[in-house]
Formats: structure tokens, C-alpha cells, sequence
């Protein structure tokens, strides 16, 4: 079964009751988490995205804490780590609040994670991290991209100096 287009899905909602709305709201969101949790962003966070962003870095401040130092399972949590920051930010739309959370993920990286394990794909998570940093900047305002560029080009700097496997030149090259 194909489902139908979304303009119209919008003739179709429009037609309809408040108490309509709101039944057929609360069942989708009753079937899946994710709708759920969009359903309460609306709601309650969409007029402050920022501080949305802030409470998913306290929440997930304690993902970074309690994180193993092997190598094998502290890969496995910087992946559920990302893969949540990029499930909320998708929730808020915006390109700020994906900037801030990814350079925040960043920073907690080089505090948490072992820097100097060879492990690729522990090395590969912060790289990709600085590329979508990279094409994320420029879609910003000229102010929020001077200031977070500075905020990028700390966190590279640190990067730079606390590893071996990050080439400071190589990535402001991109």
C-alpha cells in the first residue's frame, strides 16, 4: 500500500475537528517512540530550541560518562551517542542546534574517548563529525558562522594537539 502525498494529507487534515486532530495525533504517537518524541519537541520545546539542545546535552553527558574504554564498546556508544544527537536535531529543524550539539559531541569526545587507540572507526566518528560541521557552516547566518567557526577551529586546535590521527590542515582544507 502506497501511502498518499503530503499536500493531500494537508486537504484532508484541514477539513477536520480540533478533537479530530488531536485523536488522530495522539494515535501516531502512541505506534512509535519517535513520533512521541516529536509529538512532545512540538509541543512543549519548538519556541526554545536551544534550550532543547541543552537538555540533550545533559542527558547525554552521562552516555559519555559512564562509557567503557575499550576501544570496541566505547565505538558502539559514540555511534548511539550520534545516532541520538542526530534523531533530536532532526526534531528541531534547525542548522544551529545540529552545529552546536555536533561540536559538543566533539568537545566531550576529546575529553572521554581514548585518543590514542589506532581503532579506525573510533577516528572515523570524530572526522566525520568535523566534515558535516564543515558543510553545516555555511548554511548559518554571517554572524552564527563567524562565531562558530571560531568554536570549530578550537575544538580542531585541540583535536590537533591531543591526537596523532588528526591533521589540522588537512581538515580546514575541506
Amino acid at each position: 500500500m502506497k501511502p498518499e502525498k503530503l499536500s493531500d494529507l494537508k486537504k484532508e487534515l484541514t477539513g477536520l475537528s480540533t478533537h479530530e486532530l488531536i485523536d488522530i495525533c495522539l494515535r501516531i504517537a502512541k505506534y512509535k517512540k519517535d513520533n512521541k518524541e516529536l509529538l512532545s519537541y512540538l509541543l512543549f520545546d519548538a519556541d526554545t530550541p536551544m534550550k532543547y539542545a541543552e537538555q540533550i546535552k545533559s542527558f547525554l553527558l552521562e552516555d559519555f560518562k559512564s562509557m567503557q574504554k575499550h576501544y570496541y564498546y566505547s565505538t558502539k556508544s559514540m555511534r548511539k551517542i550520534i545516532r541520538l544527537i542526530n534523531r533530536y536535531a532532526k526534531y528541531t529543524g534547525s542548522k544551529e542546534v545540529e552545529i552546536e550539539l555536533s561540536l559538543w559531541f566533539c568537545t566531550n569526545f576529546l575529553k572521554f574517548a581514548d585518543l590514542q587507540t589506532s581503532h579506525k572507526p573510533m577516528q572515523g566518528l570524530l572526522t566525520r563529525q568535523f566534515e558535516k560541521i564543515i558543510k553545516l557552516i555555511p548554511k548559518l547566518h554571517e554572524d552564527l558562522q563567524f562565531d562558530y567557526q571560531k568554536e570549530f577551529d578550537v575544538v580542531v586546535n585541540n583535536a590537533s594537539a591531543q591526537t596523532r590521527w588528526v591533521n589540522k590542515s588537512q581538515i580546514c582544507n575541506n
